[in-house]
């Protein structure tokens, strides 16, 4: 199993429009980060991407990526449901509708978002999509089993994932004791770590830093990063062993 992290970065991306920090400005790659996204390869389950960003297009584009077999989504704020459009590509050519796996709560707003995929008569060439509602129970992809772990983004639900020995959460700032259960022998855990400040809705680095090693992951990867974190080499210097920030285009592997 391949993880290829498709987008590290929040809401805004990095670097932010009009922005001139050191961090947006910055030469380093690593600090240039899309919206957070993530693509599960395997043999079994084939090319599963958590969340179309509004960078899903050249997301894509720059992974070559050729075939989808499913669309995981995590909630539906904008940028994680934006670029749902985009899917007519692989419509075109794998001439097949592709299965979106979301919540009750999230395909709601999917559906108000784009109300011209579900209307009673379709105009030609729009999205093809099958939403398939999932909660808290374990639901299969091409025979692939995957595991939901539900979280809090402030007051709303969201759904992070576990693949066999990886686990996939962003946009949290509470998980509870039910659900880190769920979490707890994984190898790989990837956790949003938003910046250094107390944040309404995000966990701030420290406080990712703190359930990773409650949670005792021997590699942990932190993403969904604003610009205000910091640079990614002088964040990465002082974080613990087993510990480190996801960049756009890693690609983790598992057995």
């Amino acid at each position: 199993m391949k993880i290829t992290f498709l987008g590290t970065g929040t809401s805004q991306g990095v670097p932010v429009i009009a922005c001139g920090c050191r961090v947006c400005t910055s030469a380093n790659t690593k600090d240039n980060r899309l919206r957070s996204s993530i693509m599960v390869t395997g043999t079994i389950a084939g090319n599963i991407v958590v969340d179309t960003t509004p960078d899903f297009r050249y997301q894509m584009l720059r992974a070559k990526v050729k075939h989808l077999e499913a669309v995981l989504i995590t909630h539906s704020h904008k940028d994680h449901i934006a670029g749902m459009d985009d899917i007519r590509a692989f419509n075109y050519f794998q001439q097949q509708s592709i299965d979106i796996y979301a919540s009750e709560f999230s395909q709601e707003i999917i559906m108000r978002e784009f109300a011209y995929a579900f209307a009673e008569n379709k105009y030609p060439g729009i999205p093809e999509i099958n939403l398939k509602t999932i909660d808290s129970d374990p639901f299969e992809v091409n025979g692939f089993t995957i595991m939901p772990v539900t979280v809090m983004h402030h007051k709303m639900p969201v759904l992070g994932f576990r693949f066999g020995d990886f686990t996939y959460i962003t946009d949290a700032n509470f998980i509870s004791e039910e659900e880190k259960d769920k979490i707890r022998g994984s190898k790989v855990l990837v956790l949003n770590a938003l910046r250094m400040e107390k944040h309404i809705s995000h966990f701030t680095l420290g406080e990712a830093i703190a359930l990773a090693q409650e949670l005792d992951i021997p590699q942990v990867y932190f993403t969904h990063i604003s610009h205000q974190l910091g640079l990614h080499d002088e964040v990465m210097a002082e974080l613990p062993p087993g510990m480190a920030l996801a960049y756009d285009g890693l690609e983790v592997e598992l057995p």
